[in-house]
């Protein structure tokens, strides 16, 4: 059996340890380096102009997927099995195009600050 003793006046006036960083943190910081100005907040002009972007995609998808499940179910209900399966590739390839044009148009917003 091992018994350490230390003494309370060493732990107190010994030097700082260098703590090792987590690799978060060693990421964060390269980050940092790399675009100073990326962790800056967004004014409530900008926060509006996203939503403003957000609410306009949101709708353009619904009148896209609105049109389109009603042609889906007239092809389902026509006994049409490609006419589904490429209607239902549609709503996704038309889907997946809107929000990456969302995403470009609120990247487009962000740097124009």
């Amino acid at each position: 059996m091992f018994v350490f003793f230390c003494n309370r006046i060493d732990l107190v006036t010994a030097p700082p340890v260098n703590v090792m960083k987590s690799a978060w943190e060693l990421a964060m910081e390269r980050l940092d380096a790399e675009d100073p100005e990326a962790g800056k907040a967004l004014t409530d002009e900008k926060k509006a102009e996203l939503a403003e972007i957000d609410a306009k995609y949101d709708a353009k998808i619904a009148e896209r997927k609105i049109f389109l499940e009603k042609a889906l179910n007239e092809a389902a209900e026509g006994d049409n099995a490609e006419g589904v399966v490429s209607l239902q590739r549609q709503i996704i390839d038309e889907t997946s195009r809107l929000e990456e044009e969302r995403e470009h148009a609120k990247e487009k917003a962000r740097a124009d600050s």
